[in-house]
C-alpha cells in the first residue's frame, strides 16, 4: 500500500500540472463567482458585442501580474514589503486598508453565490452550504502547509474548464463569434459603459497584484529557501522564462475562460430575452430550462471551484499585505503557532464576509462597494507596481522589459478611465 502510495505521489509530481505556478491560481481566482456574474452580465445583457473585452484586457493584465510576480521573484519580498521600503508610509496604509476593505465584501459576494449555487443543486439550504464552503476554505488554508495547499488550488482550475463544456450544449455560430470580437455592435451609452467598466474592474484587480507577488515568496520556500534572483543572477534566465511562460498562460486561460462564460450566456439567456443578471448562481438557474440540465450543472460546478480558489486568494492576498506592512511573520507554509496575525487575518477576513450574509447587507451591495474601492485603489496600485518594476535600486539588473512596462501604462491609462467613469454619475 505504501509503494502504490509513494507511487501515486511522484506520478503527482511528474504531472504538467505540478510545474506551473503562481500565474496560473492567480488567473483562475480573477474568475471567482463575482466575476462571473459581471460575465454573465454582460453576454446576457449585450450579446455577442462584450467578446472583445477579453482580447483587449488580456495583454493588459498579464504585464501587470508579470511585474508583480517579477517583483516577488527578484526582490525575495511581497509587494507590501517593497512598497513599504520605496514610498512614504501613507501610501501603504491606505493601499493594505483599501484592500482589506474591499476583499471583506469581495468575499461575502463569493460565499453567498456559492451558498446559493449549493442549494441549487443539492436541495439543501444556502446558508448551511455557504458554513460548510467557508469552514471547507478556512480548514484548508490554516492547517495544510502551502506545499500541499498549492497543489490542490492547482487541480481545482481544472474547473473552469465547465464553461468550455458549456458551449458543446448549444449551438455556436463560430463565423459570427469572430466576426463580433473583431468589430461589435455596441452602442456605446451609459449602459454600456457601465459594463465595460465592471468588465475591467473585475479582470484586472488589486488582490491579485499581492497575491501572486507573495506566492513567489512561498515558492522560494516551498524549494528549499531559494535566494532572491537580486543575490543569485545564476538562476534568473531559467526563473524569469518560468514567470512569463507561467504568468501568460495563466492569464490566458483566464480570460479564455471569461470568453467562454460571455458567450455561453449570450447564446442561450441572451438569445432568450433574458438580460439581467444579480449572481452568478442566477446566471446558472437561467441556463437550467435553454440549455438543459448539464449545462445547468457544469455552470454551477464551475461557480463552487473558482470560488474555492478565489475566496482563499481574496484572504490571503490581505493577509499577506497586512503582515508585511506591520513586520509579522507570513506564509501558508508556517504553522499557526509561528504566524498567528498573518492566519488571524485569513480567519476575520473570511468570517466576516460570513456575517455578512446574515446582516441587513446585500451580498450584491457588498460587491458593488468592493468594485468601487477596487477600481479606486487599482490605478495608483499599477503605477506603484510600474514604478518598482522600472526601479534598479528595486530589481537590480532584473527590470522589466520596455514591452511590458509600455503595456502596464496602457493598463493604467484604460483603468483610470473605467475609475473615473465608475466614480461620475
Amino acid at each position: 500500500m505504501a509503494g502504490r502510495i509513494t507511487s501515486w505521489i511522484s506520478r503527482l509530481k511528474a504531472h504538467p500540472l505540478a510545474r506551473v505556478g503562481p500565474g496560473l491560481i492567480t488567473g483562475v481566482a480573477d474568475d471567482d463567482p463575482s466575476g462571473i456574474a459581471t460575465y454573465s452580465q454582460a453576454g446576457a445583457q449585450f450579446g455577442l458585442n462584450m467578446l472583445w473585452t477579453m482580447p483587449l484586457t488580456y495583454p493588459l493584465m498579464s504585464a501587470v501580474q508579470s511585474m508583480c510576480a517579477r517583483i516577488g521573484r527578484v526582490t525575495g519580498r511581497g509587494l507590501a514589503a517593497n512598497i513599504k521600503a520605496q514610498f512614504p508610509p501613507i501610501v501603504l496604509k491606505a493601499v493594505v486598508l483599501l484592500l482589506l476593505v474591499a476583499n471583506t465584501l469581495n468575499i461575502a459576494a463569493d460565499v453567498a453565490a456559492m451558498g446559493e449555487v449549493g442549494e441549487l443543486v443539492t436541495g439543501l439550504n444556502r446558508h448551511a452550504m455557504t458554513v460548510l464552503f467557508v469552514a471547507v476554505t478556512l480548514l484548508l488554508q490554516v492547517l495544510v502547509p502551502y506545499h500541499r495547499y498549492v497543489g490542490i488550488l492547482k487541480w481545482l482550475t481544472l474547473s473552469l474548464l465547465a464553461y468550455a463544456l458549456v458551449l458543446f450544449t448549444v449551438h455556436v455560430p463560430w463565423g459570427e463569434v469572430l466576426a463580433r470580437t473583431i468589430w461589435p455592435h455596441v452602442v456605446w451609452n451609459g449602459e454600456a459603459a457601465a459594463v465595460v467598466v465592471g468588465v475591467f474592474g473585475t479582470t484586472i484587480s488589486p488582490y491579485l497584484f499581492f497575491w501572486q507577488a507573495s506566492e513567489e515568496v512561498e515558492e522560494m520556500g516551498a524549494h528549499g529557501s531559494e535566494p532572491p534572483l537580486i543575490r543569485d543572477a545564476v538562476q534568473a534566465p531559467a526563473e524569469l522564462r518560468r514567470i512569463g511562460w507561467d504568468t501568460w498562460s495563466g492569464m490566458f486561460y483566464s480570460n479564455a475562460a471569461a470568453y467562454f462564460i460571455i458567450l455561453a450566456t449570450a447564446l442561450t439567456l441572451h438569445a432568450a430575452g433574458i438580460t439581467t443578471i444579480d449572481t452568478a448562481a442566477q446566471a446558472a438557474n437561467a441556463l437550467r430550462p435553454l440549455a438543459g440540465d448539464f449545462a445547468f450543472l457544469l455552470f454551477a460546478l464551475g461557480i463552487v471551484g473558482v470560488g474555492l480558489i478565489g475566496v482563499p486568494v481574496l484572504a490571503g492576498s490581505g493577509a499577506y499585505a497586512l503582515a508585511e506592512a506591520m513586520g509579522w511573520r507570513f506564509g501558508l507554509e508556517r504553522s499557526v503557532a509561528k504566524a498567528r496575525g498573518f492566519y488571524g487575518v485569513i480567519v476575520a477576513s473570511v468570517l466576516a464576509g460570513l456575517v455578512i450574509q446574515y446582516s441587513p447587507i446585500s451580498p450584491m451591495k457588498a460587491l458593488f462597494w468592493s468594485a468601487v474601492i477596487n477600481g479606486v485603489v487599482a490605478v495608483p496600485l499599477m503605477v506603484v507596481v510600474i514604478l518598482l518594476a522600472s526601479r534598479r535600486a528595486v530589481m537590480g539588473d532584473f527590470v522589466a522589459p520596455r514591452a511590458i512596462l509600455v503595456l502596464g501604462w496602457i493598463g493604467t491609462a484604460v483603468m483610470g478611465a473605467a475609475a473615473v467613469r465608475m466614480v461620475l454619475p
